[in-house]
Formats: C-alpha cells, sequence, structure tokens
C-alpha cells in the first residue's frame, strides 16, 4: 500500500541519545500514528534522512511531539541504527518487517546529507543565486543565438523546413529582407573581424551565404556557423576560385592582407580583387550563353579585334582645331594608321606634329537586333597603352539626318601594358554646351581620339622619356557594360589612417590598385573605405560619409558591416567609392558631404540619404 500523508514528528531531551518519532498515515479513512526510532543528531546537524523502499525522507529538527503520544527517549549512549519506515499492515500481512541498513548504505547516506545542506547554503547565498543567475541568463542567450545557426543536414527539404521555421517563421523574421532568400551572398574573409560580423547579419536576414577560406581545419570551421557554406582557395590563385563563386548572386570582399610585405599586398589587396572579378564575370557569362544571352549581367560586345577582318570598317582622320592659314603655319605633320599586325594585335599607331592637330580612329555602329546602348551605363575598352591619354567621341543622332547629330566626348587614360578602361555615359559631355545631354539610344558612330596637348612624358622600359607627341594604342575589345539597380561587389579598403607611416604607401598603393581593377572590371561595384577599425559595439554614434580621403576618425567594426550589408540593395550604393568614420568637426575649408545619425534600429536606412549626394563613378 502507498502512504497518502506523513507527518514525522519527535520528542528529543538534552541528555537523551535516542528519540521516540511517530509517523502518521491515512488507513481506511483513519488516522493512525507508529512510532519508530531513529538516532538522535549530532549537536552540528541539521537534517536526518531515513530511507523507505527505493527513497529517502529527508526530515528536519522538532522541537515538539504530536499531543497524540510523547515518550521519553533512553538515556544509554549506545548507537540506535537507523530503521528502514514499512508500509501499514494490509490485509494478507499481519506484521512490521524491520530491516537494518548496512554500514555501506549509512555512508552513503551521511555523504548525501553534506550534499545536500551544501547545495542548501548554495540557494540561500545571495552569490550563489546571483552566479546561478547568470548561469541561466547565458544558457538563455546561447540558446537564442543558436538561431542564427542553422545545423546541417543532408536533406535539402529538411534544410527548408528549417529555414522557414527559424527565420521566415520564427523569431527573426522580422529581419528578413524580401529576396534575401533567393541571393547567395560569397564573402571573402569570412574570418576577418569584420568577416564575422557580415556573416552573421546575412544569415539573420536570410541570405544564403558561402564562405571563402584558405584552410578548412577546425579551427576555421568553429569561427563560422554551421550553416554556412565553407569554400577552399585562394584568391592569389584565380583556378581554385570557379568553385567558390559557383551560384552567387553577390560578393562582399573582406581580405586583406595579414603581413605588408609586398608580396602579400600585392596577392591579397590588388591581384586578388582582379583574380576575384574576373571569375566572376566569367560565371555571369558562362550563365548568360545557358539563358541564350538573356542574362542582366551580360556585356555587349561591340566590336572585338581579333582576325584581320575586324580592322575592317574604321576609318583613320586628320583634322586640326585651328584655321587653315594657321594650321599650315604650324604644320610639322601628321600620320596615323590602324592594322591588324602578325603578331595578332590591331595596333592604332602614329605621331602629331602639327600644333592644334589631332588623328581620329572612328566607325559606325552596328548593334545586334533589337539592342540598343540605352539599356546599358556605359563602355569599357580593353587597351594596351605607352601612358597616353586619348578622347573617347560619341556621336549621336538621326541616322536618317546626321546633320543633326551631336558631339559627346570623355577622357581615358591608359599605361604601360594592357588595362580595361571603364566610361560611363554620364560621364560625356556635349562638346557644345548648350546640347543637351547624351541618349545612348541615339549613337551611332564611336571614335577614339588622340592630340598632342595635355599628355604627359613617359619614360620608355629602357628609361628614356618618349615624345609625347607620338603613340600608339593596342585594342582589343569595346563593350557595352549592363545597366543595374543595384551592386554586385562590394569591396571593403582603408583610407590609410592608422597604418605605420613607414607602410602606409606601400599599402595604399596595393588597395588602389585593387579598387582600380574592380572599376574597370564591369561589375556594379560599392568600394567602402573605413578610418582606423575599432572592436567595439556599432550603432551607437554618428556616421560621416564623404569623398576625397579627408577623414581621420575610427569606426566600429559592426558598423562597417552593417554599411556592407545595407549596400547589397541601394541603388544610391552602385557605382560609387566612398569613405566612413565616426563623426568629429571638420577644419575650416574641409567640411564634408554629408553627416547622418546611425540610429540602432533596424528600420532606420541612413545609408540611402547619405550616399544620395555623392558622386558616382568614383
Amino acid at each position: 500500500m502507498t502512504v497518502a500523508k506523513a507527518v514525522i514528528s519527535s520528542s528529543l531531551s538534552n541528555s537523551s541519545t535516542s528519540s521516540n518519532t511517530y509517523i502518521m498515515y491515512q488507513w481506511g479513512g483513519q488516522r493512525c500514528w507508529r512510532p519508530i526510532s531513529l538516532p538522535v543528531p549530532k549537536p552540528n546537524s541539521q537534517n536526518l534522512t531515513i530511507t523507505t523502499r527505493n527513497r529517502s525522507l529527508l526530515i528536519p529538527r522538532a522541537s515538539g511531539a504530536p499531543s497524540e503520544s510523547n515518550n521519553g527517549g533512553s538515556s544509554s549512549k549506545t548507537k540506535t541504527k537507523n530503521k528502514i519506515i514499512d508500509p501499514p499492515p494490509s490485509a494478507s500481512s499481519s506484521g512490521n518487517d524491520k530491516i537494518d541498513t548496512s554500514n555501506k548504505i549509512q555512508e552513503e547516506q551521511e555523504q548525501e546529507q553534506k550534499q545536500q545542506r551544501r547545495l542548501d547554503l548554495v540557494d540561500v547565498n545571495p552569490v550563489g543565486l546571483g552566479r546561478r543567475s547568470r548561469q541561466l541568463f547565458d544558457e538563455v542567450w546561447r540558446k537564442f543565438s543558436g538561431l542564427g545557426q542553422i545545423s546541417r543536414t543532408s536533406r535539402a527539404d529538411e534544410r527548408d523546413a528549417l529555414d522557414a521555421l527559424l527565420i521566415r517563421e520564427g523569431p527573426m523574421c522580422e529581419f528578413v529582407i524580401p529576396g534575401a532568400q533567393n541571393t547567395t551572398v560569397l564573402v571573402v574573409g569570412a574570418t576577418s573581424s569584420i568577416g564575422r560580423i557580415v556573416v552573421r547579419k546575412l544569415m539573420l536576414r536570410g541570405y544564403t551565404v558561402k564562405a571563402l577560406v584558405r584552410k578548412a581545419d577546425q579551427e576555421v570551421v568553429d569561427m563560422l556557423p554551421r550553416s554556412v557554406e565553407i569554400v577552399t582557395g585562394d584568391v592569389g590563385d584565380p583556378a581554385t576560385l570557379s568553385d567558390a563563386v559557383q551560384g552567387c548572386n553577390k560578393i562582399i570582399y573582406c581580405a586583406t592582407a595579414r603581413s605588408t610585405i609586398s608580396g602579400d599586398l600585392y596577392r591579397v589587396d590588388n591581384r586578388g580583387v582582379y583574380n576575384l572579378t574576373k571569375s566572376f564575370q566569367d560565371y555571369n557569362n558562362k550563365m548568360a550563353q545557358l539563358r541564350a544571352g538573356k542574362s542582366s549581367k551580360s556585356k555587349l560586345t561591340i566590336t572585338k579585334f581579333k582576325s584581320p577582318e575586324s580592322v575592317d570598317g574604321w576609318e583613320v582622320r586628320q583634322g586640326t582645331y585651328f584655321q587653315d592659314v594657321v594650321s599650315s603655319k604650324y604644320d610639322g605633320g601628321m600620320d596615323a594608321k590602324f592594322e591588324f599586325t602578325f603578331t595578332g594585335d590591331a595596333v592604332f599607331s602614329g605621331y602629331v606634329f602639327t600644333r592644334g592637330g589631332y588623328v581620329d580612329l572612328s566607325k559606325k555602329l552596328s548593334l545586334p537586333l533589337g539592342r540598343t546602348l540605352d539599356r546599358y551605363e556605359g563602355l569599357v575598352l580593353s587597351v594596351g597603352g605607352n601612358g597616353r591619354s586619348y578622347i573617347l567621341i560619341l556621336e549621336a543622332g538621326p541616322l536618317a539626318d546626321t546633320s543633326q547629330s551631336k558631339l559627346y566626348f570623355s577622357r581615358f587614360s591608359t599605361k604601360a601594358g594592357f588595362c580595361r578602361v571603364r566610361v560611363p555615359f554620364s560621364s560625356f559631355r556635349p562638346v557644345k554646351p548648350d546640347d543637351p545631354p547624351l541618349d545612348p539610344f541615339l549613337v551611332h558612330t564611336l571614335t577614339i581620339r588622340f592630340e598632342p596637348r595635355r599628355q604627359k612624358a613617359v619614360e620608355s622600359r629602357t628609361g628614356v622619356k618618349e615624345d609625347p607627341r607620338s603613340f600608339k594604342l593596342i585594342l582589343e575589345y569595346v563593350k557595352a557594360l549592363p545597366t543595374g539597380q543595384e551592386t554586385d561587389f562590394i569591396l571593403v579598403s582603408c583610407t590609410g589612417s592608422g597604418i605605420e607611416p613607414t607602410r602606409r604607401e606601400q599599402v595604399l598603393k596595393a588597395k588602389r590598385a585593387g579598387e582600380e581593377s574592380l572599376r574597370k572590371s564591369g561589375l556594379g561595384y560599392t568600394i567602402i573605405r573605413p578610418g582606423p577599425l575599432k572592436e567595439e559595439p556599432g550603432g551607437q554614434r554618428a556616421l560621416i560619409f564623404d569623398q576625397g580621403n579627408r577623414i581621420s576618425q575610427g569606426i566600429s567594426c559592426a558598423d562597417v558591416a552593417d554599411i556592407c550589408v545595407k549596400a547589397l540593395h541601394d541603388s544610391t550604393a552602385r557605382n560609387k567609392s566612398f569613405d566612413v568614420c565616426y563623426e568629429y568637426i571638420a577644419d575650416q575649408g574641409k567640411e564634408l558631404y554629408e553627416l547622418v545619425a546611425h540610429l540602432p534600429d533596424k528600420a532606420n536606412n541612413y545609408l540611402t540619404p547619405a550616399l544620395s549626394v555623392l558622386e558616382k563613378n568614383t
């Protein structure tokens, strides 16, 4: 049978070594008392434990006895063994079976008593209570933060179910950005101080994240959430980047050289950006071919010089800015030619010794059926030069009446060796100031002009200064850049502040070379140049966005990561480079463009008003 209620009482005297203790139970609807014999606790003991079948009962000390009976204790000082409490007699049994406990059980009971006393002290101790509360808080926080670390699963349907539960329907759904579910972002430098925060911000907003790391050892794996797809590769090795860009829609480049050695700076900050942009472009072109050339990121080839027939239709012309009388007086001669050499290069070369003279290379454009340049945002040229600058001229107007055509020009420079030159349509200015802005839809003729004025003396590879009136330009292709509303590639660079002065020029040279590679890649870009980075919480101070390399204050890594994530879908961030730092008072004459309060609110879109006043294509 089972004891429904039990009340234990004892009568103790200071001189007794044993006590009569009673246990009350209900049997057949009547209250019954049964005496038991228990040892007297030691003066320093606080609790007694009696054992029933398969359970122990903790008995506090009591000073009173029940009114029904009170028996005095014996004065003998012999030890009294603990008794096992049996249930009251049933109909089938009429006796009380008393089993003595062994010494081993008694020792275990003493240990349990000590442990119980120790737990009781901790529970009532203020220090213990504080420690316990912190443990509970840490446990709750670990469970909450673990929501962003979706476990790996082998089945796609299981992953989708977890995404829907934890992100789209869970407590993080308020952070999700529309369109993020279908966007895969490759984070390069995911283990850096900025990259780690970027990864978690992206996951919290519902993006699919891939991380490019050099070595996928256990330490690196532990630094990243488990749902991040880790890809092993090196930005300095183009062969290892094809798998990294596979399936990616956008890239955030947070990697930086671990040392200021020239080799590391060139591999990561300079060549690394070039290799990754090229791999990303190759992947986009491959996808465009699979989609029958309908990819929004594929460039339009206007002309490509790969055979002798490719130079047909290009016309070389000579001219002068002065009247015939003046030009004849200062006529020093000019000559130019455009040919396809035996080395497989299309070369435009010559000299202009006449004052005010120039030479042009032009051709009427023949675009594929249904394609017009108003669907594109600029031109990109792959050229090999010797440091000369050229003028790119577009002629726009109705084809039926070329007399109404307008001329628009934009300058570009070359360097020794091959380079890609990006010329946005927004950079073209009308030759006549009264003419309207350029309408790319009406462009029908492309011209490349060389003139000796404004040319800088450039040394050849042998160290001899070349005559600025001579030129040589190797043309590889001319393509139109697709227009877009969002950025494709976000690069975290630096302003140079906080770098050791002896290494600053070397670091900035590599950083600026990487930035230039990104601008000329044809991808929609955003280049962020933060001040000295600080390891502190973000969203606490106002931010300054500027152009012109004038800032000197620092900024937290969390703020830079937040700007990277917000720039992914912000149209005002496309094709812009800017500096950012904490708010400070600028010197007179060095006022900054914009000051925007960065409030710690996820609904506060501070980036759009800050970048809307900055110049594009910088």
